[in-house]
């Protein structure tokens, strides 16, 4: 299956074989930023303008609980690896843990100074990733809360930031046009991968961390080395 969402308010899950509509997802008052199965597939987390973040039963698509704290758009949820908590970004500028079973907050990460625009646990679920309108990427403690890292070299907005799959290293994707990525370790820039006429806002590893696939704002998507 695959879950999209959309400016229309709405979740909807896709029969990936046959491209067939499933389901229609709808409890949200404003457009759906993010959304994400849960690890065992069971579950939907989603975000939206409206300042939520909701979780959907992906079998029966009813809502089971709506997560409110946020005071600006939610601009990014995801599951930790084992289901068990939610890291949501905000344009509150604030970073937030949720416990997915009871949908209370754990804890509110500050130390942004503008719109947090993508978040991510990394693959043990001990670190968490933040990119932010304010052109850098933070490292933090997904136990503690405490920033462990900030690492700067973006000239403009961050819009995406995500984990290798072996946790060692961040890729990132930005307004500046380019694509960097990051030791995780010492924090400091390993590359900067040039090629995209405008801003980067999608950035991901493949499975085996060989690959980089980018999207940008210039139409086109592009694979690297």
């Amino acid at each position: 299956k695959i879950v999209s969402g959309s400016k229309d308010n709405t979740i909807r899950l896709w029969d990936s074989s046959s491209g067939k509509q499933i389901q229609s997802l709808e409890g949200h008052s404003g457009y759906v930023t993010s959304v994400q199965f849960s690890p065992d597939g069971n579950r939907i987390v989603s975000g939206s303008y409206d300042e939520t973040i909701r979780l959907w039963d992906s079998s029966s698509g009813k809502q089971i609980l709506c997560l409110e704290g946020h005071s600006g758009y939610v601009a990014s949820v995801q599951f930790s690896p084992d289901g068990n908590r939610i890291v949501s970004g905000s344009h509150d500028k604030t970073i937030r843990l949720w416990d997915a079973s009871s949908g209370k907050q754990i804890q509110c990460l500050e130390g942004h100074s503008d719109y947090v625009t993508s978040v991510q646990f990394s693959p043990d679920g001990n670190m968490i990733v933040s990119a932010s309108d304010d052109k850098t990427i933070r490292l933090w403690d997904a136990s503690s809360g405490k920033q462990t890292q900030s690492l700067k070299g973006h000239s403009s907005l961050v819009y995406s930031v995500q984990f290798s799959p072996d946790g060692s290293r961040i890729v990132s994707g930005s307004g500046d046009k380019t694509i960097r990525l990051w030791d995780v370790s010492s924090g400091k820039q390993v590359q900067s991968l040039e090629g995209h006429s405008s801003g980067v806002n999608s950035v991901q590893f493949s499975p085996d961390g060989n690959i980089i696939i980018s999207g940008s704002y210039d139409k086109t998507i592009r694979l690297w080395d």
